[in-house]
C-alpha cells in the first residue's frame, strides 16, 4: 500500500498506524494491553497513543462503567420485542441511540447483541435474546450492529456460541453436532459477520464438544477469522478465560476483567519460558489496536467514522416508545375489542400496572431517570373519572428490591466515620464491582455504606423489611433495629452469583399509609473468599403487607363489573426470568390466573396484558376478549400501552418466538447437564421446526399477531432468489403488515432430513384503506442448502419447494413453486 493510497483509504490508514504502534510496544506492553486494567476498561498506553478502551453492559441501554442511578440511562423494549417488529431498519435506530448514549457515557465498547437462540422457553435470559429462529436473529441482529457502529461505538456480538442456557453456565460442555451447529446456533453470527462487520465478538462461558469457547481454535480461528473473515476483537465473557496458553493460542483477544486474569504478567512469562510464540500475541495485540483505532482511541488513526459524519441526534423517549408500541403483539381479538371506544370507562388491575417490570434482570439492567407504568400512561390519557385502578393480584409474595415508596441516600463513610461520598439511589440496591465505586471512594477505604432516607407507605398493615448481601449490616426501621449482624451466603459455582444472592427476612412493623418513617441500612462489606475481585453489593428489601388473595380479587372484580372493559396485567418478577438461573415451568407466579378468569366471569371485555420477556402459560386465553403480549416494554411502556389500547398506535409485533400452551408440549426443553454435559439432541428442530415435526399445536405460533386492520394477499410470483408478493388493505383504517416467506420443500427420496419448513424472509409493508403495496423478498442460496459433513460444506438440495407468503406460519395465504437445480460436482474432503 503506497502512502498516496493510504490517504483515500480511512481503513488502509487505520491499519498503518495500528502496525506502527504495535512495532512500538515490547511485549510486557503488549502482555499487558490484552488484560483487563478493572472491571470494564483495558489500559492506556500513552506512549503509542493508546487511550483506554471502555467497555459497558447492554443491550437495551448502556450502563456506563457505574452501575447507579446517579447518570441515568435510556431503557428500551428487552431484546424479545425488538424482534417481535420484525424491523432491522428498526433496530439500527435502536442501535444508532445506544451509540449516542454509549458516546455520552465515553463508552467505546457496548457488550451486546445477544445473538443466541430461543432453543428452549426455559431459558433463563430468553428475553435478552432475540428469536428461536436464525434468519430472523441475524437480520434483527444485523440492523443492531450496524446502528451501533454508525455512531462509532464498537459491538460485541455474543455469547459465540451455543450458550443458550443458564444451568452450570461456567461448565457446561454443550455438545451439538456439525450439522445443527452449523444451520442454527453459528447461523446468527455468521450472517451479522458478513452483513454488518462488526467490531468485536464474545466468546462464551461454555464449552461446545469438549473445547472451552475461550479456547475453541476451531470455532474462533478457523470458522469466525477463517472461513467468515472476522477482523475484529474476540473478547472473554466475565471471568470466562482460564487458561493463558489455551485462551491465546484459541483466538482470545481480551481477557476480562482485571486486574486479575488469564493475560498480562502470565501471558508475558508464558512467552519468555517458549510456551506461546510472540507473534500469536501479536495477532492479538494488533486486533485491539485496531478496535482502538475504529473507535478514536489511537491518536495516530482517523476513527471509522469522524465526528462530522455522527448520525443526527435521536429522541430516546420517542424511540422506547415506538419501539414498545411496535413490539407489541395481540394475539387475540374477538369482537374488535380493541381498539377501545372512545369514552369508554377502564377499570385496570394487577400488581403491574402500578409497579411495571420494564427490563430483565442481571447485566441487561439500567436505570433509567423515570419509568412510565400502565397505571400512569392510561391515567394521562384517558378522561379524569374514566379510569378505576384495584390491585387484584400480586406475582410476587417474596422480599424485593427497596422501591416505590423509597427515597432514599447512599452514605459512604471511611474507619472514623468520616463521610467520603453521598449519592441517590433510586431503589435500595447497591452494586458496585471492581472500580466501580462512587468518586472519592476506594475499596481500601470504604468502611461501611448507609442506604438511609424515608419509607412512605402505599398501604397501612404489616411490613417486612430484610436484608441481601454479604457482610455485616445493621438495619432500623422507624427508629427499631431489626437486625444488627453477620449475613453470609455462599456464591456457589457461579463467581457473579454472590452479587445476586437471596434476600433474608429481618423484621416486620405495622405502619400507617401514608406516613413516612426513617429507614437506615448500614452494611459493612468484607471480601467474599476466593472471589476474582472485590466489590460492595447490598440491598434493602421490603415486602408490602401481605392481604388475602380472595379479598384482592373479589377488590378487581367490583370494580370491572360495572366499566365498559377491563384491563388486567399479569406478568414474570426478577424471581422467575433473569441472568444467572433457567426457570423451572411457565406458570404465571401468584394468584394472576385467578384474578383474569374472575375479571373475565364479569366483564366480557376483558383485555390482557401479559408483561412477560419470554414465554408464559395463557390457561384462561379463550376466555377473554383480547390477549396482548407486552414482553419487557421499556421505561415508556405505559404511553405506549395506552397508544395501543386506545388505537392512537397499532400493535405492530408478530411472534418471534412459539407460545406453548403448557410445558408440557413443548418439544425441546432440557437445560439441565447431565455428567456436565448437555445434548442437543434434537438436532435441527427447535423452536416452531420442532412443533411441527412434533405435531402439536401451539398457543401461538411463530409469526403470529393481529393488526386493527385486514389484509388480503393478491398476487405472489417467486423465482429461487426473490419472492414478490402484493398485499391490499381490506380494513378501514391504516395499518402495517409483516410479510412472511417459508419454504416447503416437497419430500423426495434420498435428501436429508429437514423441518417442514423453514424462514426464508421477511418484509415490513403499509398501506391506507383500500390501498395496495408490492414488496420484493430477496431468498439467498443458502435456504435452500444444508451442511454437508462429508464435504465439509454447504450443499444445495435440489427439487421443488413450496414458497409460501404468510402472515404466520399458520397463516399461509399464497403460494408459488421453484425448482432448485444441484450445485457443481464438488469433491468431498
Amino acid at each position: 500500500m503506497t502512502a498516496a493510497s493510504s490517504i483515500s483509504d480511512p481503513e488502509a490508514l487505520r491499519r498503518e498506524a495500528v502496525d506502527a504502534a504495535l512495532a512500538a510496544l515490547g511485549l510486557d506492553d503488549k502482555a499487558r494491553l490484552l488484560a483487563g486494567q478493572d472491571l470494564w476498561t483495558l489500559p492506556a498506553l500513552p506512549a503509542i497513543g493508546l487511550r483506554s478502551l471502555v467497555m459497558s453492559d447492554g443491550p437495551i441501554g448502556v450502563r456506563g462503567v457505574r452501575w447507579t442511578a446517579a447518570d441515568p440511562s435510556i431503557a428500551l423494549p428487552s431484546p424479545t420485542a425488538l424482534a417481535a417488529a420484525w424491523d432491522p431498519r428498526l433496530a439500527r435506530r435502536a442501535g444508532r441511540l445506544l451509540a449516542q448514549e454509549a458516546r455520552r457515557k465515553s463508552v467505546h465498547v457496548l457488550l451486546a447483541p445477544t445473538v443466541n437462540l430461543h432453543r428452549t422457553p426455559l431459558g433463563g435470559r430468553h428475553f435478552e435474546a432475540y428469536s428461536e429462529d436464525p434468519l430472523l436473529t441475524g437480520e434483527i441482529g444485523t440492523g443492531y450492529v450496524l446502528g451501533v457502529q454508525d455512531g462509532g461505538v464498537a459491538t460485541t456480538v455474543k455469547h459465540f456460541v451455543a450458550n443458550d442456557a443458564e444451568t452450570d453456565r461456567f461448565t457446561v460442555d454443550n455438545t451439538v453436532a456439525p450439522r445443527p451447529l452449523r444451520e442454527l446456533y453459528l447461523t446468527p453470527f455468521e450472517r451479522i459477520v458478513k452483513n454488518a462487520h462488526p467490531w468485536g465478538v464474545m466468546a462464551a462461558y461454555n464449552q461446545v464438544n469438549g473445547s472451552t469457547m475461550t479456547e475453541h481454535r476451531y470455532l474462533q480461528n478457523a470458522v469466525l477469522r477463517g472461513e467468515w473473515g472476522f477482523d475484529g476483537f474476540i473478547v472473554s465473557d466475565w471471568l470466562a478465560a482460564r487458561s493463558t496458553v489455551g485462551a491465546v493460542t484459541g483466538g482470545l483477544d481480551a481477557a476480562m476483567p482485571g486486574p486479575r486474569t488469564v493475560y498480562g504478567e502470565a501471558l508475558a512469562t508464558a512467552v519468555r519460558a517458549g510456551e506461546v510464540d510472540e507473534k500469536i500475541v501479536d495477532i492479538a495485540v494488533r486486533n485491539i489496536l485496531l478496535l482502538a483505532a475504529r473507535v478514536g482511541a489511537l491518536d495516530s488513526a482517523p476513527p471509522a467514522v469522524a465526528p462530522a459524519d455522527l448520525p443526527a441526534p435521536l429522541d430516546g423517549e420517542a424511540l422506547a416508545r415506538e419501539i414498545a408500541h411496535r413490539s407489541f403483539v395481540l394475539v387475540r381479538n374477538e369482537g374488535g375489542t380493541l381498539p377501545l371506544a372512545p369514552g369508554s370507562t377502564v377499570a385496570l388491575s394487577g400488581a403491574l400496572a402500578r409497579d411495571a417490570r420494564v427490563l430483565g434482570g442481571g447485566s441487561a439492567l439500567v436505570f433509567p431517570d423515570h419509568v412510565v407504568s400502565p397505571l400512569d400512561g392510561l391515567t394521562a390519557a384517558l378522561p379524569e373519572g374514566a379510569l378505576s385502578y384495584a390491585v387484584g393480584a400480586d406475582p410476587s409474595d417474596e422480599l424485593s428490591i427497596a422501591g416505590a415508596g423509597f427515597d432514599l441516600t447512599a452514605v459512604c463513610r471511611d474507619a472514623s466515620g468520616t463521610v467520603l461520598a453521598t449519592l441517590p439511589l433510586p431503589t435500595g440496591q447497591i452494586q458496585w464491582i471492581g472500580a466501580d465505586l462512587p468518586d472519592g471512594v476506594t475499596h481500601e477505604t470504604l468502611h461501611s455504606v448507609e442506604i438511609t432516607g424515608t419509607f412512605t407507605p402505599r398501604e397501612s398493615g404489616e411490613h417486612t423489611f430484610g436484608t441481601r448481601g454479604f457482610g455485616g449490616f445493621t438495619l432500623t426501621v422507624a427508629g427499631r433495629t431489626l437486625y444488627d449482624g453477620d449475613q453470609d451466603r455462599a456464591p456457589g459455582t457461579d463467581p457473579l452469583g454472590a452479587f445476586f444472592s437471596e434476600p433474608v427476612e429481618r423484621g416486620r412493623l405495622t405502619l400507617p399509609a401514608g406516613e413516612p418513617v426513617e429507614v437506615s441500612l448500614t452494611h459493612r462489606p468484607v471480601p467474599i473468599p476466593g472471589h476474582p475481585f472485590k466489590g460492595v453489593s447490598c440491598c434493602l428489601v421490603h415486602l408490602a403487607p401481605r392481604r388475602d388473595p380472595k379479598d384482592l380479587v373479589a377488590e378487581a372484580v367490583a370494580h370491572a363489573r360495572g366499566a365498559d372493559a377491563a384491563i388486567v396485567v399479569v406478568g414474570t418478577t426478577e424471581r422467575v426470568e433473569s441472568e444467572g438461573f433457567d426457570r423451572t415451568d411457565l406458570k404465571l407466579p401468584g394468584h394472576q390466573d385467578d384474578l383474569v378468569r374472575a375479571v373475565a366471569a364479569v366483564n366480557p371485555r376483558t383485555v390482557v396484558v401479559v408483561n412477560s420477556g419470554s414465554p408464559v402459560e395463557l390457561p384462561w386465553r379463550n376466555e377473554v376478549a383480547a390477549v396482548l403480549l407486552g414482553w419487557f416494554p421499556g421505561q415508556e411502556a405505559g404511553h405506549a400501552l395506552a397508544d395501543v389500547l386506545l388505537g392512537t398506535e397499532e400493535p405492530g409485533g408478530r411472534l418471534p418466538t412459539t407460545w406453548p400452551a403448557v410445558l408440557a408440549d413443548a418439544p425441546v426443553t432440557a437445560t439441565t447437564p447431565v455428567n456436565g454435559e448437555l445434548a442437543y439432541t434434537e438436532g435441527v428442530f427447535i423452536g416452531y421446526r420442532a412443533w411441527e415435526k412434533a405435531g402439536t399445536a401451539p398457543a401461538y405460533p411463530f409469526g403470529h399477531g393481529l393488526g386493527y386492520t385486514s389484509w388480503e394477499y393478491d398476487a405472489v410470483t417467486a423465482t429461487p432468489e426473490a419472492v414478490t408478493v402484493r398485499v391490499r388493505n381490506s380494513g378501514s383504517r391504516p395499518g402495517g403488515e409483516t410479510v412472511q416467506i417459508y419454504l416447503a420443500p416437497e419430500p423426495a427420496p434420498g435428501t436429508p432430513e429437514r423441518p417442514a419448513r423453514w424462514l426464508a424472509g421477511f418484509a415490513r409493508v403499509t398501506a391506507g384503506p383500500g390501498e395496495s403495496a408490492e414488496v420484493t423478498v430477496p431468498v439467498e442460496r443458502r435456504a435452500y442448502q444444508v451442511w454437508d459433513e462429508a464435504l465439509n460444506g454447504w450443499a444445495t438440495v435440489p427439487g421443488r419447494y413450496q414458497v409460501q407468503a404468510a402472515r404466520s406460519l399458520a397463516d399461509v395465504r399464497a403460494t408459488a413453486t421453484v425448482e432448485i437445480t444441484a450445485d457443481p460436482e464438488r469433491r468431498r474432503s
